[in-house]
């Protein structure tokens, strides 16, 4: 291969990861895929047939978490053949979403596309308008100008992504760990299945089923043409509904949760467990010197 087609090779590489980048911020865990508020369906008491105990639990379990500001994380999601990882961390969510999040790659197409950066390992930061993700050396010498950071700034992604990325900019500023409580709540389709031992702490059980699209599209402050548009983005996924199961303590607190969804890519499932609230978190945005913005990356690379 001459110098020209590996250079074109590696701006490819280059720009297909960096979208990657931003999906899996999207699914360290702190959110469900869906965001915005329970008001709709939970609030009508028996709408839906729920039973109104389940109701009353979780909006216990609502309050509580969101109270709580930080947490522990550490999980795994796996999306069919595009991406199996793990991730650890602390989350907080008083002033938008901050953290320190550390994902690894253990499979599928992009685990590959990181190995070809020469690591496998990412460090995310997420500051109140945007996140940065530590792309490394290779890919500072490549791509980067000398820079390891890259930055994503949520205003940039949402003008980019049309309805999707006004969808994701809602999702990463608003949402927290008791997002999938909300879900549970607003979906008219929830049941407490039992008591179960989750880590060695004594838990209560919650399960339902979620349409995304209407969730979605009722929780994003979307008009018209972006409803359309994002349900059009739907279906190219293949994301119809996702069942979301959820553990809470003694506390009213998260515990874990679990979702799983069939999608284009095949199944997608993510398994998040949550400890530690109230813990220290400081999140540093990373130096200026060592950033470059994922706009100023693509407008580098040729088009692949």
């Amino acid at each position: 291969m001459n110098a020209k087609g590996w250079d074109n090779m590696n701006s490819t590489i280059m720009r297909r990861t960096g979208l990657s980048i931003a999906v899996v911020a999207a699914l360290t865990g702190l959110s469900a895929c869906g965001s915005g508020d329970s008001s709709d369906k939970a609030d009508g008491g028996d709408k839906g047939g729920i039973n109104l105990s389940p109701i009353a639990a979780l909006r216990t379990v609502e309050k509580s978490t969101d109270k709580a500001d930080t947490a522990r994380i550490d999980g795994s999601t796996t999306m069919g053949t595009l991406t199996s990882m793990d991730m650890k961390g602390v989350m907080g969510w008083s002033d938008g979403i901050t953290g320190n999040v550390t994902v690894t790659f253990t499979g599928g197409s992009q685990a590959q596309q990181m190995r070809q950066l020469g690591q496998t390992k990412l460090d995310y930061r997420y500051l109140k308008n945007g996140f940065y993700a530590n792309m490394g050396d290779k890919f500072a010498a490549q791509a980067g100008g000398g820079k390891h950071w890259l930055e994503y700034d949520y205003d940039t992604l949402a003008e980019m992504s049309g309805a999707a990325g006004q969808a994701f900019q809602d999702q990463m500023q608003n949402s927290t760990p008791n997002q999938s409580v909300k879900m549970l709540l607003a979906s008219g389709d929830v049941k407490r299945v039992g008591e179960e031992k989750v880590r060695g702490t004594q838990t209560t059980h919650y399960s339902g089923k979620v349409d995304m699209a209407d969730f979605t599209a009722r929780s994003a402050d979307l008009d018209k043409d972006q409803l359309s548009e994002l349900e059009k983005q739907f279906e190219q996924a293949g994301i119809s509904t996702e069942t979301i199961d959820i553990w809470v303590n003694e506390d009213d607190l998260l515990v874990k949760k679990v979702e799983k969804a069939d999608t284009k890519n095949g199944p997608f499932e993510q398994t998040a467990y949550y400890s530690d609230y109230g813990t220290p978190l400081s999140v540093e945005k990373p130096p200026a010197s060592d950033t470059m913005s994922f706009k100023d990356l693509l407008n580098r690379q040729p088009a692949a």
